[in-house]
């Protein structure tokens, strides 16, 4: 039987996005250069990123501080819905809100997003074959940081709803053999000096 080693999987957000789409804004490169600073010492062997371009740049940024770890873009990393609830399934004095922020997604959207959930369920998560243990960090977007957190815990699919993280924000995730699945870090900010937090998070819950 092939032995299992543990994976630690490193999810950020990207940095400050452009208003139309194009990239980063200079606070997000910023962001994005002091997350590559922050991530330099450890041993990371593996860069995964959204196909979006403020994804893409960010990754770019980022790998420029990790000694030849080249960034690969992955479907399974970008911008998505990865789970669509049922009114039934959601606390009755949420739901109505809940529903109302994804009433604008599109039955591509609705038909693509739970496909892309699973696959990046199965190429990110649980121990890895061999016996190394790997470090991988993943570039990409709110939505799948709640959907690989809300999996981690064993919380239902509607439950990536809420957990939302800061640009560049740094969520790490292990996955050790015979072991709970756990969270070492959420949402942490600590590269980022105190102008440059928060951002992507509407200022009533800056902290």
């Amino acid at each position: 039987m092939t032995d299992l080693a543990t994976r630690y999987l490193y999810l950020a957000r990207h940095g400050e996005a452009a208003p139309d789409g194009s990239g980063l804004t200079d606070t997000g490169r910023r962001q994005a250069a002091l997350l590559g600073r922050r991530l330099a010492g450890r041993p990371i062997s593996a860069l995964h990123h959204g196909p979006l371009p403020r994804a893409a740049e960010t990754a770019r940024l980022v790998a420029e501080q990790l000694n030849g770890v080249p960034p690969v873009v992955c479907e399974e990393a970008g911008d998505y819905v990865p789970h669509m609830p049922e009114r039934a399934e959601l606390p009755e004095d949420s739901a109505d809100y809940l529903l109302d922020f994804l009433a604008d997604t599109t039955p591509e959207e609705l038909a693509t997003g739970p496909v892309l959930a699973r696959r990046a369920i199965e190429r990110f998560t649980g121990p890895v074959p061999g016996g190394a243990e790997q470090h991988e960090l993943v570039v990409t977007h709110a939505f799948l940081i709640g959907w690989l957190v809300r999996h981690t815990l064993g919380a239902p699919a509607w439950r990536w709803l809420g957990l939302n993280s800061a640009n560049t924000g740094l969520t790490v995730l292990r996955y050790a053999p015979g072991r709970p699945s756990g969270i070492l870090l959420l949402n942490d900010q600590g590269h980022l000096p105190e102008e440059l937090r928060w951002t992507g998070f509407p200022p009533e819950l800056r902290y």
